[in-house]
């Protein structure tokens, strides 16, 4: 079913079976030139048949249609392959664009979790049942690249791109500053908080995560329609939220250290998830997997912060208060 919010904007709920999040939110802009659909869903059948049904619901057209996407993640991106053709436009920020061109396989990725202290015994179970390897894209289409400040006009809105580095290397949100909303992807969620994960060295996610956050902060922006969940309108608010929550996870991983040096993963297992399960040891390893990505991510941040020290020891690495 699609849902107006604007004229000539629409909005579809995607949905992702077995997710925490429930669906993604993939906005349609009408245009009687070329449509625009932001984000699109997982490569399967119950993604397909729900876009299809709501692009018919509203009369657009794939053959006349392109396509925005805010991220890298499969849950945005994956379903677009089943939808363009030779003469679809594309458009992804610059650094998401770059990684998908170049990615070489899942090896570094296991070993930068092993590393990390995630037990190898699980990683294959991961890799397997991770949804970006399930259904993920088989083919990677020529696409635009987009840059902060770029303007892409459809439907009589003209957003400018901006680029919230964070979620992933170059999440770009879009912001029609004439009628003052932004489509969020996953920079901004009412209900859940992103995932801020590190899977890979030499950046610092959750730093690039607070930036961006004052960034939209100074911008005026009465609408929020975010990638997944409700649509917001206490922008500032939610970001207030946001950050608070993560210098609380901050102090959170600085009160485990004081009990001695940690992996990541250990960490990870000693901080307060929004889960339903008793114990760290229930927690489904796919949960794991993403908690220790968020754990790395508020390491490598306090560590930057000079706050706490790392060293390897027998493969593994190990934080502790400086």
């Amino acid at each position: 079913m699609a849902e107006q919010l604007l004229p000539n904007l629409y909005r579809i709920e995607i949905p992702l079976p077995e997710s925490p999040l429930g669906w993604v939110n993939s906005y349609v802009i009408k245009d009687k030139r070329r449509n625009l659909i932001i984000d699109t869903g997982l490569n399967r059948k119950e993604c397909l048949e729900a876009m299809l049904a709501g692009l018919n619901e509203i009369g657009v057209d794939l053959k006349q249609t392109d396509f925005y996407i805010t991220h890298l993640h499969a849950d945005h991106f994956a379903l677009a392959q089943l939808l363009f053709d030779e003469n679809t436009k594309v458009y992804m920020n610059e650094p998401d664009k770059e990684y998908m061109e170049n990615w070489p396989n899942w090896g570094p990725v296991i070993e930068f979790y092993a590393v990390n202290g995630f037990p190898r015994d699980d990683i294959d179970y991961v890799i397997s049942n991770h949804p970006g390897q399930k259904y993920g894209s088989d083919r990677i289409p020529v696409m635009t690249a987009v840059r902060d400040g770029d303007i892409i006009s459809y439907g009589g809105f003209n957003f400018t791109a901006v680029s919230t580095p964070g979620h992933t290397p170059g999440h770009t949100c879009l912001y029609e500053p004439g009628k003052k909303f932004l489509i969020s992807g996953d920079h901004i969620l009412i209900d859940i908080t992103p995932n801020i994960g590190c899977w890979m060295e030499g950046i610092n996610p959750l730093k690039l995560y607070i930036e961006s956050l004052k960034k939209v902060y100074g911008m005026q922006v009465d609408l929020v329609l975010p990638g997944h969940r409700r649509i917001l309108t206490d922008c500032r608010g939610r970001i207030d939220e946001l950050r608070q929550h993560h210098n609380e996870r901050l102090l959170e991983v600085l009160s485990i250290l004081a009990h001695g040096p940690r992996n990541a993963y250990e960490t990870a297992s000693g901080m307060t998830w929004d889960i339903d399960c008793s114990s760290w040891a229930a927690f489904p390893v796919l949960q794991k997997w993403f908690a220790t990505s968020e754990a790395i991510a508020h390491l490598r941040y306090l560590e930057d912060d000079g706050k706490i020290v790392r060293q390897e020891q027998n493969g593994c690495r190990l934080y502790s208060l400086t």
